[in-house]
C-alpha cells in the first residue's frame, strides 16, 4: 500500500485545531476552527475524492481518540464522509492502548518505523493518515509517505504546533503533482515523495539576480 499524509495547516504552518475551538488545546491553544471559515462545495468535492482511494486509516493515539469520540456521533446522513471514517479499517499506533473503540481497529505496538513498514507492505491502494502530524513527521522522515496532501488556509496564527516540526533525520524532497485553489481561498496541494531534498548549487545563481 501506499501510505499517504493528509493535513490541514495555515499560512505560517499552525495544524493544531483546525476545526474547533475545543478540539485540541494543548499548551493553551486558544485558536482552534480556523479551517471552517473557508469550507466550501469544491473543497468537500476534493477531500471526499482523497478518501475515495482510502483502504484504511492509520493514527496516531491521540487522534484516534479523538476521532474514536467524535465520528461515531454523527448520524447526519447527508455527512459525505462519516459512512466511510466509520467502515474503513483503522490502524493505530501506540504502547500505551491494548485495544480500540472504533471498530474495526488493529493496536500497532513496538516501534512505529518498522511496524508501519511491515503494513506498507502489504496490497491495496492508500493507507491514509488524518492528522497525526507527529506520527506523519516521523514516518516522512524515515521515507515511508509517498504522498503529502495539504489544505493550506489564508490566515496566520502565530501560536499553536506548527507542522513538520518534530523529527529526526535529513532533508525531505517533494514534488508536487497538482495544486488547485477553492472559491475561499484554500490552496489543495499534492506532493509526491521525491527522496532527499536536493543540495543548493549557487553557480549562476548571480545572473538571476
Amino acid at each position: 500500500m501506499k501510505i499517504t499524509l493528509t493535513e490541514f495547516v495555515t499560512l505560517d504552518g499552525v495544524s493544531q485545531g483546525p476545526g474547533s475551538p475545543d478540539e485540541d488545546t494543548t499548551d493553551g491553544f486558544t485558536r482552534g476552527g480556523w479551517l471552517v471559515p473557508y469550507l466550501d462545495e469544491t473543497f468537500v468535492r476534493r477531500t471526499s475524492e482523497w478518501l475515495d482511494l482510502a483502504d484504511g486509516l492509520l493514527l496516531g493515539r491521540r487522534t484516534y481518540e479523538a476521532f474514536a469520540r467524535d465520528w461515531p456521533e454523527i448520524t447526519d446522513p447527508a455527512d459525505p464522509f462519516t459512512e466511510r471514517m466509520n467502515a474503513l479499517p483503522k490502524y493505530v499506533v501506540t504502547n500505551t492502548l491494548t485495544e480500540g473503540t472504533w471498530h474495526p481497529t488493529t493496536v500497532l505496538t513496538g516501534d512505529p518505523v518498522v511496524t508501519v513498514a511491515e503494513l506498507k507492505a502489504r496490497p491495496g491502494r492508500e493507507l491514509q493518515i488524518h492528522g497525526s502530524a507527529r506520527l506523519g513527521d516521523a514516518l516522512l522522515s524515515a521515507g515511508l509517505i509517498d504522498t503529502l496532501r495539504l489544505a493550506v488556509a489564508p490566515t496566520v496564527l502565530r501560536t499553536g504546533r506548527r507542522l513538520l516540526t518534530g523529527a529526526d533525520g535529513g532533508a525531505s524532497g517533494l514534488r508536487l503533482v497538482r495544486h488547485d485553489a477553492t472559491p475561499n481561498g484554500l490552496l489543495l496541494l499534492e506532493y509526491a515523495a521525491a527522496g532527499q531534498a536536493p543540495r543548493a548549487h549557487y553557480e549562476g545563481v548571480t545572473a538571476f539576480m
